[in-house]
Order: C-alpha cells, then sequence, then structure tokens
C-alpha cells in the first residue's frame, strides 16, 4: 500500500527543486496534492507531470506568504479533495548576498515575507482544519543555516532560526490535537535558488569541491529532501513532534576541522 493513500496534501514553492520532488513522490505514494507557486510555468509543469504519472494534482498561482491565498487553497483542498492532512511550507528564497552592513531593513523584509510569515501563515490555516479534523502533519523547510552561522546570508539564516523556533512553538501550542509540525533543515541542494553557485563552480572547473565541508563529500538531490519530507509527511513519523531534523550530508554535526586532523 502507497504511504500517502487516500491523504490531501498541500506544497508551496511547488514548481521547481525540493517542492516539486515533494510533490510529485507525495502523489506516488497516493496523495491528491494542491501544489502553490508563482513560477506559473514551472508550477503547470509540476502539475502535469503529476498527472502524466497517474497522480492528482492541481495548482494555484499564488504567494506563499499571502494569508488569504493560503486560507483559500486549504479551502479548495478540502473542497476538491475532501480534506487535508499534510501541508509542507516548503518556499523560500536566498535573498541579497550581502553582508550584514550591506544589508537593508528592506532585505530583510522581504526574506522574512517568504521564509518566515509563508510558513506561520501555513501553520495557522492547516492546523485550524486539521484539528477538527483528526489531525495531520505539518512540516516546514527550514535550512543548516538557521542552526548556526555560516550557511548563508544573514536575512535567509535568521528566517531559517526563525522557522526552527516556530515549529517548536507551534507543537506545543497545538498540544493535544494530534497535529505535529516539524522542520526540515536542508543542507547543499541543487536547486534553481542555488544553480547559479553550482554554475560557476562548474564553469571554475571546481565542482568537485562542491559540498566537500560534510562527511559524503558531495551535495544533495532535492529528491533526497522529498524522501525526508515523504517520512514526516506519513504515518511513519507519528511520534515525530517539533523538530528540526537536518537532511546535509553530516555538516552540521560538527564544529569546523581541519580534515586529516583529529585534534
Amino acid at each position: 500500500m502507497a504511504r500517502l493513500e487516500g491523504k490531501r496534501a498541500i506544497v508551496t514553492g511547488a514548481a521547481s527543486g525540493i517542492g516539486r520532488a515533494s510533490a510529485q513522490l507525495f502523489a506516488a505514494e497516493g496523495a491528491s496534492v494542491v501544489c502553490i507557486d508563482l513560477a506559473a510555468d514551472g508550477l503547470a509543469e509540476t502539475v502535469d507531470s503529476v498527472v502524466a504519472a497517474g497522480g492528482q494534482a492541481l495548482g494555484i498561482e499564488a504567494s506563499a506568504s499571502d494569508e488569504d491565498a493560503i486560507a483559500g487553497a486549504v479551502e479548495r483542498c478540502v473542497a476538491e479533495y475532501g480534506g487535508l492532512e499534510i501541508f509542507f511550507a516548503n518556499a523560500g528564497i536566498t535573498g541579497e548576498m550581502a553582508t550584514l552592513l550591506e544589508n537593508t531593513a528592506d532585505d530583510f523584509r522581504n526574506v522574512l515575507e517568504v521564509n518566515l510569515i509563508g510558513p506561520f501563515v501555513a501553520i495557522k490555516h492547516a492546523a485550524r482544519h486539521m484539528q477538527a479534523h483528526g489531525g495531520g502533519s505539518i512540516l516546514c523547510t527550514a535550512s543548516v543555516a538557521g542552526i548556526r552561522s555560516g550557511a548563508g546570508p544573514v536575512p535567509y539564516s535568521a528566517s531559517k532560526a526563525g522557522v526552527i523556533n516556530l515549529v517548536q512553538t507551534a507543537a506545543f501550542q497545538l498540544a493535544d490535537t494530534s497535529v505535529r509540525v516539524n522542520a526540515i533543515c536542508p543542507g547543499l541542494i541543487e536547486t534553481g535558488m542555488t544553480k547559479p553557485m553550482f554554475e560557476m563552480a562548474r564553469a571554475a572547473g571546481s565542482e568537485k569541491k562542491i559540498g566537500q565541508l560534510n562527511p559524503l563529500k558531495r551535495a544533495g538531490a532535492p529528491d533526497e529532501i522529498a524522501a525526508a519530507a515523504l517520512f514526516l509527511a506519513s504515518d511513519e513519523s507519528s511520534y515525530v513532534n517539533g523538530q528540526a531534523i537536518a537532511v546535509d550530508g553530516g555538516l552540521s554535526s560538527s564544529h569546523p576541522f581541519v580534515p586529516g586532523r583529529m585534534a
């Protein structure tokens, strides 16, 4: 039996990368999926790919931080598919690649709007339905950049730290409702957001250095994050709640060290 058979899911940031891979995997495992993104062409490609593979999906062109749109997406999922058991608040942006002193308040606001307000409205509106209908699983994309410094720009890192605390707080706010809230903290994953960095490395002939700081010595793929999302979305993770799970090749498991030296 498929691991999400009969379940209904919403995925934001579904036009590419982790969101697309997760929407495809959720559908392949039996879920009906509502895909949300502002990138209309990519969104249509994701929906078409799910349907072509025999799954059920529909697309909604909207910002993940638009509260009215997210509330409407929950209502549409319930109307079209009969319920909602899974919400993956995945949409995110990197923001400006600038230093702390170069960043502006607007830089911060733009990143926080998508990366932190988006998960907040997702949790709020998904939980309202789920707690009245037997529970469910809400998951949010955070980042290893939210665990400690050195993995992303300042606004991005701060927003992802906020996501980690948000899921922890939400898990307790939703105590005794059978609604679980967890975060995934990806490491370096090749997606549309990170594509420029990968292309620069390839052009410079330094592709082999990508991911060199983690024990697996490589970058990750969207499918590997989607697999973790599937676990958290499924009943297999029924006792996992309020957690921020790193999927990063081991990067966040250590303080900086010199390779080849143990002390």
